[in-house]
């Protein structure tokens, strides 16, 4: 019998393709639990809360499939699955419409300042003049990575009458007419947006790509958005050119640490946070469970 761990609070609903197959058991807890025997698991289902290091493969000797629940997979060693020929797969569709609803969320939310009007009068205090905002409407919206969430934001975002620039290298001008969107350079992205919006995988080329020097080029007063991963834009550097003016504020469901702690971006007025909650919807959470499992049980 196929032993399967679904680990990270993977919704039980989603995974009814493997719990109604024959031959497969099913396990849910962590990967730290007592009570899981790790060295019979066959496939392991993980959120991104649990890192698929070497280590954890060691302690893994059966494992033949990891399924990510979502889409990065920026959580597991691919390099060292693939070395002992474990297969991975995600489920890149699940969560799409929650992150740009997200995102969209978020973005409104920054430009309306409605978090810090929505603390100030719980304290009591009533300051209409002092949380005046910005319409949505007209600015000019730039997403770096047209992928489904970065599509599905730029519909949105069209349909508030904001017009979008886009950066992807791997999107042809065919596809961006269809999206109504416009292709320009990554540095004409930066300077002549008004809103910047991260959509990308966190890898070795997109680590960092907001940074001092990047940020620097970027049009003063611009906003920044990240829902996609912490570590896309600098932090340290965003938190120096929120505090100089050059930045006007910043909209954060992610971050290189998480929790981020004791961090200078908390303590900015400008700055509106999230605990990735990107993807956090019932119909998120039940999408991307199912999806995966699917995947992992045409595998048995």
């Amino acid at each position: 019998m196929f032993q399967v761990l679904a680990a990270d609070s993977i919704k039980e609903e989603g995974l009814q393709p493997l719990l109604e197959q024959d031959g497969i058991q099913v396990h849910i807890g962590s990967v730290d639990s007592t009570s899981i025997d790790l060295q019979k698991i066959d496939a392991l289902i993980v959120r991104s809360a649990t890192k698929v290091t070497s280590e954890l493969l060691d302690r893994m000797p059966s494992l033949k499939i990891v399924g990510r629940a979502g889409v990065g997979v920026d959580n597991i060693d691919i390099a060292e699955a693939t070395k002992r020929g474990i297969i991975i797969v995600n489920a890149p569709d699940g969560n799409t419409i929650s992150t740009a609803e997200h995102t969209f969320a978020m973005m409104s939310a920054l430009m309306r300042n409605i978090p810090q009007a929505h603390a100030s009068l719980k304290n009591g205090e009533w300051k209409r003049n002092q949380y005046i905002g910005n319409e949505l409407y007209g600015k000019n919206l730039g997403i770096i990575g047209m992928g489904r969430i970065g599509s599905e934001l730029a519909k949105r975002a069209r349909a508030f009458g904001m017009s979008v620039k886009v950066y992807d290298p791997f999107l042809t001008m065919e596809r961006a007419e269809v999206l109504g969107v416009q292709l320009s350079s990554f540095d004409d992205v930066l300077a002549e947006t008004d809103i910047i919006s991260v959509h990308t995988p966190l890898t070795k080329e997109t680590k960092g790509l907001l940074n001092e020097k990047t940020l620097s080029q970027t049009k003063k007063g611009v906003y920044l958005l990240n829902c996609a991963r912490g570590g896309i834009i600098d932090e340290i550097a965003l938190a120096h050119y929120i505090e100089n003016g050059h930045v006007a504020g910043a909209a954060l469901d992610v971050f290189e640490v998480e929790p981020p702690g004791d961090h200078p971006l908390l303590k900015l007025d400008s700055v509106i946070i999230t605990p990735h909650l990107g993807a956090s919807t019932k119909e998120a959470q039940l999408n991307v469970a199912t999806q995966v499992a699917r995947e992992i049980s045409t595998f048995f």
